[in-house]
């Protein structure tokens, strides 16, 4: 009889020591869609652009004749409070704005949740940098806001970034890790959701798949040329001057 109630609260421990990990997981991969209203990326170019003519009007001939949103696909994997956030091949057409700022997915990113530390594999103008840098510190504020992404209640918080940048989050804290897709982090919770409204982009969760991923997975990119944020800073403002208008944040996002 003492065997039987050994094995019972053997079982007992098991179910609950289980049920903890599908309730608060601690690994596994989140798909995101990252969707862009190409139409009025396009009209911000236009006001940016000196009024030369020729230029509005090839912008407007591409917006009138391309379907008003572009969506992209990329993996967030977690694991050992670390995180690695991967883009998806882009399936659609490549023509000149599939290579614009904002429009293609530029950032391979490792975060180190405990250190605060992240790598940052980014494409600028066609060559690989590696920037190495502490974790961009975000100080949201959560409000009572809720809403359903992927299955996951999640509660909004919103922040300023760059100085100018008004974001949108909603995280979960159901996924007891600080994580989120691209640079934004902090919250206490998965990020499943984020918005640049003003930007007119957007990156949800379309999927949670808790299957465990080996920690020894989430490393960090290697390749490309080591620069820190502010030497990739001081690369664009090179290359465009004050006269980049949003092209300059997008590629420091």
């Amino acid at each position: 009889m003492r065997t039987l109630y050994i094995l019972i609260a053997v079982c007992l421990l098991g179910i609950q020591s289980l049920t903890a990990q599908q309730r608060f997981p601690s690994s596994g991969t989140i798909t995101f869609e990252k969707t862009i209203n190409m139409h009025a990326y396009i009209n911000k170019r236009i006001k940016e652009r000196p009024d030369d003519g020729m230029s509005k009007q090839f912008f407007e001939s591409w917006r009138n004749s391309n379907p008003q949103f572009k969506r992209l696909n990329a993996k967030l994997s977690f694991a050992a409070n670390r995180t690695l956030f991967t883009p998806m091949p882009d399936p659609g057409a490549q023509d000149f704005m599939s290579n614009s700022p904002g429009v293609y997915q530029a950032n391979l990113i490792y975060t180190d949740l405990t250190t605060g530390l992240y790598t940052c594999q980014k494409q600028v103008y066609g060559d690989n940098m590696l920037i190495n840098d502490t974790a961009r510190s975000i100080q949201w504020k959560i409000t009572s806001e809720t809403r359903e992404i992927a299955g996951y209640q999640c509660r909004r918080a919103n922040a300023i970034v760059m100085d100018s940048i008004y974001v949108v989050a909603f995280y979960t804290d159901q996924i007891h890790v600080s994580g989120g897709p691209e640079s934004f982090t902090g919250l206490p919770g998965m990020i499943l959701g984020i918005a640049l409204p003003h930007d007119n982009v957007t990156w949800f969760a379309t999927n949670v798949d808790l299957t465990s991923v080996p920690a020894t997975s989430i490393v960090p990119p290697k390749k490309g040329m080591p620069v820190t944020a502010a030497g990739m800073k001081e690369k664009i403002k090179s290359v465009w001057g004050n006269n980049g208008g949003s092209y300059i944040w997008w590629l420091l996002l």
